[in-house]
């Protein structure tokens, strides 16, 4: 059911946080009761760090310089499924082959990269020009996004979201290690936390939604309550 607002009143809704904390979740989610538009940042890294893969580009001793001279060649979109909304990459739906492991600790060192940054920030400004949209990475309340009219940092604590991913991993047929899963979490925090470029920190203006123990469903009334409440002030 959509919320009802009045389509003058759109904003932009940037949902922030560390990594498996249901950002992807609660942004369709909400997206979704609001008639926005959904953008998963995410997906899009994954998608470069794909075609990374599949090209054997992944050479930092390098600089990275073959991938820089490719990226011109790589074009993302979104599509509607069946089984939801999709990533693709070059026309063809990846959706299934970016979820892994190895595509996000990939996808998490490629984002450090400044040019591979300034790709996909502008392709994620334009996609906003018109509002109406929400959309979850990283650094989109600091630095894609820096007036968003509302501003969401989501938290948990690492056992927390290493337990979520085990599971993830677990429903796809993976058979992880637990300990390996929690060293991976802590790993991409601090990579996120401490690279170079747009580093993920919480937005002054932003709200904390620390879901550690909050039910999927106690989140999603309390994130529409900020927005209903925003919207109306807009």
């Amino acid at each position: 059911m959509k919320l009802g607002l009045n389509m003058n009143n759109k904003i932009i809704v940037a949902i922030d946080g560390y990594s498996s904390c249901g950002k992807s979740t609660i942004a369709k989610a909400l997206a979704k009761h609001a008639g926005y538009t959904y953008v998963d940042t995410g997906a899009m890294y994954r998608a470069v760090a794909l075609y990374v893969q599949r090209l054997g580009l992944a050479n930092p001793e390098s600089g990275y310089t073959d991938l820089l001279a490719q990226l011109k060649n790589i074009h993302i979109d979104f599509i509607q499924t069946p089984e939801g909304q999709h990533v693709t990459l070059n026309g063809e739906d990846v959706e299934a082959y970016i979820r892994t492991l190895e595509i996000g600790n990939l996808a998490s060192q490629i984002s450090t990269i400044k040019e591979v940054r300034a790709f996909l920030v502008a392709q994620q400004q334009a996609m906003g020009e018109k509002k109406g949209i929400v959309m979850d990475g990283r650094d989109i309340g600091t630095v894609v996004f820096p007036d968003a009219e509302l501003k969401l940092f989501l938290t948990a604590s690492p056992e927390v979201r290493a337990e979520r991913r085990f599971k993830e991993l677990e429903a796809k047929g993976e058979r992880p290690i637990w300990e390996e899963v929690l060293a991976d979490v802590n790993d991409r925090d601090y990579r996120d936390t401490h690279r170079a470029e747009s580093p993920l920190r919480q937005a002054d203006d932003a709200v904390v939604v620390d879901n550690s123990y909050m039910t999927r469903e106690e989140q999603m009334q309390h994130i529409i309550h900020l927005f209903r409440e925003r919207c109306a002030t807009v």
